[in-house]
């Protein structure tokens, strides 16, 4: 008999990345709240990431708080930060976990300074758990089969492709999710929400034979229903990513 309490497992989770250009704290809130206005159904009770990467000039802890406050007040949960190193003081004053960087690596030049205080048998032990993570990546980032799905995806429901294209034979209804770290083909009506290329992908793409969803998104960038009503609404549709914005063009 396992006696054991709880398991700890990898997953991913989808959430919205709110990138912050300036710490405009009354101007934020009246955006958000635009924003927020045009699906409210699809924001409420979303977890949210905060990057500040992109921030024009310094942001104040009090500024963030009420950026924070603001984001709570529309219904979002932020749930952690992206900040630089020179940021990271942030996110003690705002009790907010931080999020690796997009692309963010050590490099050997980088740490040399830190490496050369540090003890040989330190040094040694470092490398061997850097190597041990590097190989764990690169086994996760080995292409698995199309995941195909022949019911329809109802109302409620979330289905995953890891590491691999999603296929569905059916519809998608709204409120329903569907996401893969590849390409998503839709041969039915897409009414739901669809997101390609979850863990950064930009090469993925999204394919259907009726654009009604209520969200698409390929690597983040995304593009809300009210959006989408000028392009190819009910229509076949092929999305993909360039130059950070969303393109659709019929199959």
């Amino acid at each position: 008999m396992n006696d054991a309490c709880f398991q700890l497992k990898g997953s991913a989770v989808t959430a919205i990345v709110l990138e912050l250009y300036r710490p405009d704290s009354e101007g934020f809130r009246q955006q958000l709240s635009a924003k927020v206005e045009q699906a409210p159904a699809l924001f409420e009770q979303s977890p949210v990431v905060i990057s500040l990467e992109k921030l024009e000039g310094e942001c104040q802890p009090d500024q963030l708080t009420a950026l924070i406050r603001s984001c709570e007040d529309v219904g979002l949960k932020p749930m952690a930060l992206k900040l630089t190193d020179e940021q990271q003081a942030l996110a003690s004053a705002v009790s907010l976990p931080r999020v690796p960087l997009s692309g963010s690596s050590r490099s050997s030049e980088a740490s040399a300074p830190q490496l050369a205080a540090v003890a040989e048998p330190e040094v040694v032990v470092e490398r061997v758990v850097e190597k041990v993570v590097e190989r764990v990546v690169e086994e996760k980032l080995v292409q698995r089969p199309s995941k195909i799905i022949s019911r329809p995806v109802r109302s409620g429901q979330q289905v995953y492709a890891e590491g691999a294209d999603l296929i569905i034979l059916a519809p998608v209804s709204e409120g329903a999710e569907v996401l893969a770290d590849g390409s998503v083909h839709v041969y039915g009506p897409l009414r739901g929400r669809a997101l390609a290329g979850v863990k950064g992908d930009t090469s993925a793409r999204i394919f259907c034979q009726s654009l009604e969803a209520e969200l698409v998104s390929i690597a983040g960038n995304f593009k809300l229903s009210d959006a989408l009503h000028g392009e190819r609404w009910k229509a076949t549709a092929h999305v993909s990513l360039q130059d950070d914005q969303l393109n659709i063009t019929p199959l």
